[in-house]
């Protein structure tokens, strides 16, 4: 890993990253799904069913996927409680059930993924390492760019006072909220429909900001609605198609930013879907 920290001005000067040769998340295509026959519409009702005989509700398979990603380097006690409280087959089609606790990105519609349980584990290991909240063991209030499927916004929960979760896609933020509601206390996390580039002025200053998908900057609005204190971290796009994870820490001064490993998000975009 490398890093590289000084106080800065924004719009930020992102030079380029060296190469570690590690790459946390990935962005596999979503298989394309021709459609049924009529014919076959039993066929289609029975893949909705969970599948069962895979032993995903147990604690065993997430503590084995935990173990995997201690192997590779997760030390936060805090984050790996978390990562064993939150069931990921719960945000995956029933069809990549199955694959759920594999350390892969997965297609979940609308061209977007959920994250591989190393890179949302990493990112919110990062989020941890900070002053502010952090010092109490919490991430405080936490702005979360790109809902998705809620996967990392369940993970946050667990970590937070509470959760603000913007997502432009209005199919992902309405599966979203139906799938936390039933595993969350009410309150825990606001799902908001919006453009994330934005952020949500309403609900700032924010403890932690954390973004899942990369730009090719981080948008000013981030910056102003991180607290004194707080820290956010976001892939951002470096020299050519490479990306790295990028922190920023706010304090009385100014703006610090440190650049570490290589990274693979989809792109950040503008705009209500």
């Amino acid at each position: 890993m490398t890093a590289q920290s000084r106080p800065s001005r924004f719009p930020l000067p992102l030079e380029r990253v060296k190469k570690t040769g590690a790459t946390l998340g990935s962005v596999p295509r979503e298989p394309l799904r021709p459609q049924r026959p009529l014919h076959e519409a039993a066929a289609d009702a029975k893949r909705l069913v969970p599948p069962s005989g895979l032993g995903l509700d147990s604690s065993g398979v997430r503590t084995r996927m935990v173990e995997r990603l201690k192997k590779g380097g997760l030390r936060d006690e805090a984050v790996i409680a978390a990562m064993l409280r939150v069931p990921r087959h719960e945000f995956v089609d029933t069809a990549l059930a199955a694959q759920a606790y594999e350390d892969t990105a997965l297609p979940i519609g609308h061209q977007q993924t959920i994250s591989a349980p190393s890179s949302v584990a990493r990112m919110i290991e990062l989020l941890m390492g900070g002053d502010g909240a952090r010092k109490r063991g919490q991430l405080g209030r936490v702005l979360e760019i790109g809902t998705g499927c809620g996967y990392q916004a369940a993970v946050l929960a667990q970590l937070s006072t509470q959760v603000i979760s913007v997502e432009r896609i209005k199919p992902l933020h309405d599966g979203a909220r139906e799938r936390l509601s039933s595993l969350l206390k009410p309150g825990a996390v606001r799902l908001v429909h919006g453009d994330g580039r934005l952020g949500h002025a309403p609900n700032a200053p924010y403890d932690s900001i954390v973004a899942a998908a990369c730009g090719e900057d981080l948008p000013q609005a981030w910056l102003e609605q991180l607290a004194v204190g707080g820290r956010l971290v976001a892939p951002v796009a470096m020299t050519g198609a490479q990306q790295a994870l990028v922190v920023v820490d706010r304090n009385n001064q100014g703006y610090i930013r440190s650049i570490h490993e290589t990274v693979m998000f989809v792109p950040l975009k503008s705009g209500l879907d």
